[in-house]
């Protein structure tokens, strides 16, 4: 995915569920990207503050502070980051998270979803960005 040569991109992957946290891990530096993870939105938010990311994939539900509340503050703090969230949810049936997703109009992926999805999903939302 990235340019041989070029800067590996750096990626926050916010998800309390160790398995897809995991699963993100390894698919994301087997494509040559720099990955943290943060098993909360609270330490997400402390970790982007003091780290730069090219692109976080946030889960919506999180212990401690939601992905929501999460995607909100960046709005506020660091309004060019949120252009470059990605969200992973397993609840598209609550109409609260499918407004959500559909009022941010940032990509997602649905849990449980395979390493083929996740590698294009992020290859296309970094696409959008660099643009």
């Amino acid at each position: 995915m990235t340019n041989p040569g070029s800067k590996s991109k750096r990626v926050l992957v916010v998800d309390d569920e160790q398995a897809i946290s995991d699963l993100c891990r390894r698919v994301l530096i087997s494509e040559g990207f720099e990955v943290d993870i943060a098993a909360d939105g609270k330490i997400a938010q402390n970790m982007l503050e003091e780290q730069q990311y090219d692109l976080c994939l946030i889960d919506i539900k999180l212990p401690t502070m939601n992905g929501k509340d999460l995607y909100q503050w960046l709005q506020e703090k660091q309004p060019q980051l949120a252009r470059s969230v990605m969200f992973i949810t397993g609840d598209v049936m609550g109409g609260d998270t499918f407004t959500f997703l559909e009022k941010t109009t940032r990509p997602f992926l649905l849990k449980p979803f395979t390493p083929a999805q996740l590698e294009a999903t992020v290859r296309e939302t970094l696409m959008h960005i660099d643009k």
